[in-house]
């Protein structure tokens, strides 16, 4: 199928020589970049990019489901339309962290990094060492889609713009607005109804349900279980409890934003209070002593156990816990009313616009076809084969033009086709190209439905915004972060299960501050603060 591309006005004739000197100064930023992508036929416009083949070796992570990328429809037409081949190194995402610092340490460094799997640390070292080259001049020259894209959008420019003013990175973007929430808990309605007890409204309402659960042996098992949850999960948190039963919302990292300012919620008294009633919910026997120790996959398995025995947990979503044969035994609960009659939403910190979707390296010699390549996956069109697949084969245009799903094959789910013939890498899936270009998939449309109706509404705090920290920065929070995170899992688990918080509370806070909490939360507020400006 032709494929309709959008063109810029960008005409300027590549000379053999880039030189960058974006605003920002510094050793990295002022570079002199040689290029030698017109001894291929280097079009500055148009397709192909180049006259005559040109191949490139990128490195970097993928699914593990993932085939070679060159077997995939998506990528043949990538290499067709721009008449480069890639070498593709790139590894299962578990490998490639276990080996990436020896790639970039080592003497053979791929063109480019696709997927790169590079934290920001190793961006701002990399970058300051030279390995990755700045990208603000060829995404000025060669970039039209990618140009337009942060011209319209600063936000997504602030992203991935480094303290020193330079971009080393390229975004991926997908704004479906669902990460924000991904804390759901859940109920047994079926044991509600079995119980003559209404949807629970209130965090007392909660309680008198799980109460009910336990005395009354809902499951009929005697091994009832009425809450069970995995702290620090990403999606198995009891963030919302912890914000009903004490006033404060909280996230996996434990920072969150309100009115411009950036809180660290275990030093907060809400969180205090909302620990000590756990406590008391624990002695209850409503919460499973395994929460505390439980991995995925033990924690998994509790919704999907011989006897259904689990009467409310929090997970992303309900089908993936108990099984689609029990799915309708169970509905989320309603961000519950708590402490002064508020109803408190937490908002995660996790991101729809990412960093590190591509690099390239100094040992490239031709930036500029490599640059005009990745921004082709910055068409809306290519940004959603990207992301889900090719045009044909899992997209097909409704009766409105909009690409939709083509139903995948009985016995594999869409998120396992996904991995086989979408490879990711850099791309731009906004909010507004979800409306006029790509639909979302059912199951991303119905979970849209459900965080606009159940949270949205009551968001209690910002999550903190994909802010690019300096080296500096984070080697002055690194350790403080790591040593801080386990010293609030220790006592939390401890104090739930075992009590004790009155009395060690003020020491604990006295340690966390020893540790360098506020140095750390001046540093993020820092940071914040520069990405507010530059946004």
């Amino acid at each position: 199928m032709a494929i309709s591309r959008r063109y810029s006005f960008f005409t300027v004739i590549l000379a053999g020589t880039l030189a960058l000197t974006a605003c920002g100064g510094g050793k990295a930023g002022d570079t002199e970049i040689k290029d030698a992508s017109a001894d291929f036929g280097f079009q500055q416009t148009g397709f192909p990019i180049v006259d005559q083949q040109l191949s490139l070796t990128f490195s970097g992570s993928k699914s593990a489901l993932a085939p070679d990328f060159n077997t995939m429809t998506v990528v043949k037409n990538w290499e067709k339309d721009t008449n480069i081949h890639i070498d593709w190194e790139n590894l299962p995402e578990t490998v490639f962290q276990e080996k990436k610092n020896l790639i970039l340490a080592g003497g053979d460094l791929p063109d480019a990094f696709f997927n790169t799997g590079l934290t920001d640390s190793e961006i701002a070292t990399y970058s300051a060492s030279g390995t990755l080259i700045p990208l603000d001049g060829l995404i000025e020259k060669n970039a039209p889609n990618l140009s337009k894209l942060l011209a319209e959008r600063p936000e997504i420019k602030a992203a991935i713009t480094s303290s020193d003013g330079h971009i080393y990175s390229l975004p991926s973007v997908e704004e479906l607005g669902l990460v924000q929430f991904p804390n759901e808990l859940a109920i047994n309605t079926a044991w509600l109804d079995k119980l003559d007890i209404p949807m629970p409204k209130t965090v007392d309402e909660f309680h008198d349900a799980l109460v009910a659960f336990k005395e009354k042996d809902a499951s009929g098992t005697g091994k009832t279980i009425p809450l069970s949850f995995m702290p620090g999960s990403w999606c198995g948190d009891i963030v919302d409890l912890i914000a009903a039963l004490g006033g404060v919302p909280d996230n996996m990292d434990h920072r969150i934003v309100q009115d411009g300012k950036v809180i660290y919620t275990p030093t907060q008294e809400g969180y205090k209070k909302a620990i000590q009633t756990l406590h008391e919910w624990y002695q209850e026997g409503l919460i499973d002593p395994e929460s505390f120790s439980q991995d995925d996959k033990a924690y998994l398995a509790k919704g999907k156990a011989a006897k259904e025995n689990l009467g409310s947990f929090v997970w992303w979503e309900i089908p993936e816990m108990v099984g689609a044969d029990r799915a309708d035994d169970y509905a989320l609960v309603p961000v519950l009313e708590g402490v002064d009659g508020q109803r408190i939403a937490s908002q995660a910190n996790n991101q729809e616009i990412s960093r590190g979707a591509f690099a390239i390296t100094n040992a490239n010699k031709y930036p500029a076809a490599t640059m005009r390549w990745a921004d082709n996956l910055y068409d809306p069109l290519q940004s959603a084969q990207a992301n889900w697949g090719p045009i044909g084969e899992t997209l097909k245009k409704d009766a409105n033009g909009l690409l939709v799903q083509i139903p995948a094959a009985a016995g594999t789910s869409e998120g396992e086709r996904r991995q086989m013939v979408a490879p990711s890498g850099p791309k731009a899936n906004t909010a507004e190209n979800f409306k006029t270009v790509v639909a979302p998939e059912p199951r991303a449309a119905a979970r849209q439905k459900i965080v606009a109706e159940n949270y949205k509404p009551y968001a209690g705090n910002d999550g903190y915004p994909p802010v690019a920290l300096s080296n500096e920065e984070l080697q002055q929070i690194s350790t403080i972060e790591t040593d801080s995170a386990s010293l609030v899992e220790q006592n939390v688990a401890k104090w739930i299960v075992s009590g004790g918080i009155e009395q060690e509370w003020d020491g604990y806070v006295s340690q966390l501050q020893g540790i360098g909490v506020d140095k750390m939360i001046e540093v993020y507020q820092q940071a914040y603060d520069r990405y507010k400006s530059n946004s």
